[in-house]
């Protein structure tokens, strides 16, 4: 789509406010609400004035998604292992994800389209290199950790939507959750982080093989 003529007005608003705003509208009213017309309201432009940033909404939802990403606290590398930066970049991301109403979804989106949150999988690559694995090796261990921390983020976010309209069944609703089992969800979490790793491990080291029959 061409840009407004008139430019002026909407170059008051950069680029990084429409995101914030975008941001905040996700964040207090959730993905449904994020609509154009309404992103433009909140800024005091009119809808067309949001081109001039952005061609498409999708575009919008790209920038969205890499600023969720980029809040995901950084990892202090010293000192640790491969397999233990990979775990505190998996929780580091998931944290992330769950920051924002919708927040997984969002990213899973952009993901899914190709547009963008490329962030993940590269903090996921150089936790996944420190271990000396070929680097296709790396990419594609990296790639199905950020499904897997993404789906989870995005289960856990749908549950707690459901969960909030009385729309999950009683008997597995957060308030009827043991306050001794809270921590069943991240403990999830990290169980297939820990999976995934285990795997990763193994197929850097395969099982010995059987020794050879001895000769009659």
């Amino acid at each position: 789509m061409s840009r407004p003529e008139n430019s002026a007005g909407y170059a008051r608003n950069t680029r990084d406010d429409v995101v914030e705003a975008a941001l905040g509208i996700l964040d207090q009213q959730g993905l449904p609400d994020l609509t154009m017309r309404h992103l433009a309201a909140t800024l005091g432009i009119q809808p067309s004035g949001l081109y001039w940033h952005f061609p498409n909404k999708q575009a919008l939802l790209a920038a969205v998604s890499d600023r969720i990403i980029a809040g995901a606290r950084s990892v202090d590398a010293d000192g640790r292992g491969w397999q233990e930066r990979v775990r505190a970049e998996a929780a580091a991301l998931r944290d992330a994800l769950l920051a924002f109403k919708d927040g997984a979804e969002v990213v899973s989106s952009t993901l899914a389209l190709g547009l963008g949150a490329e962030e993940l999988q590269r903090r996921l690559i150089d936790a996944i290199d420190v271990g000396g694995f070929e680097r296709e090796t790396s990419e594609l261990a990296a790639a199905t950790m950020v499904h897997f921390i993404v789906g989870h983020a995005f289960h856990e976010q749908q549950r707690i939507q459901a969960d909030s309209l009385g729309a999950v069944a009683r008997e597995h609703a957060l308030d009827r959750v043991d306050p001794a089992d809270a921590p069943v969800r991240p403990r999830a979490f990290e169980f297939g982080v820990t999976l995934l790793i285990a795997g990763l491990e193994r197929r850097r080291t395969p099982l010995p093989t059987d020794p050879a029959p001895a000769s009659a």
